[in-house]
């Protein structure tokens, strides 16, 4: 069963494992997608400066981890992202709102996509590409 960044859908990590697990055959792996903090924000601002409502909303990365033990499960193998994988997959959320501000010119959703697409590359590379990292982790219920 897998979750690749949209913890939300059941109120954040230890729900959406909850989730997951009612689907779950036993000795099943589990797949989570999930952010953290490389640097945690000093700041409330500055996390919003990152997208974010709250410097909570994230742990970091030991703290992750170590959250995943108190639920009772084994990181049994974990995939993260390194600055320039970030980039890229930032980068092409850009090229694709240009191109869908190409052919929707009119559309009623344009401006906000014209604001995202203005705003985006530099928050990136002002605050999230320092700030936030990317992992997906399997996990095996003890």
């Amino acid at each position: 069963a897998a979750c690749i960044g949209a913890t939300w859908i059941a109120g954040g990590v230890a729900g959406t494992i909850d989730l997951l697990t009612k689907s779950l055959k036993p000795g099943g792996i589990i797949l989570i997608g999930e952010p953290y903090w490389r640097q945690v924000p000093e700041t409330e601002e500055s996390a919003h400066a990152c997208g974010v409502s709250s410097v909570a909303d994230f742990r970091p990365l030991p703290e992750l981890v170590a959250f995943f033990d108190q639920l009772d499960y084994d990181v049994v193998e974990m995939v993260l992202a390194d600055q320039q994988g970030w980039d890229r997959y930032e980068a092409a959320k850009w090229m694709t709102m240009r191109r869908w501000l190409e052919e929707n010119p009119d559309d009623e959703f344009a401006q906000e996509v014209r604001t995202e697409l203005t705003v985006a590359p530099k928050r990136h590379v002002t605050w999230t590409r320092e700030y936030f990292g990317w992992g997906i982790f399997a996990l095996i219920a003890r």
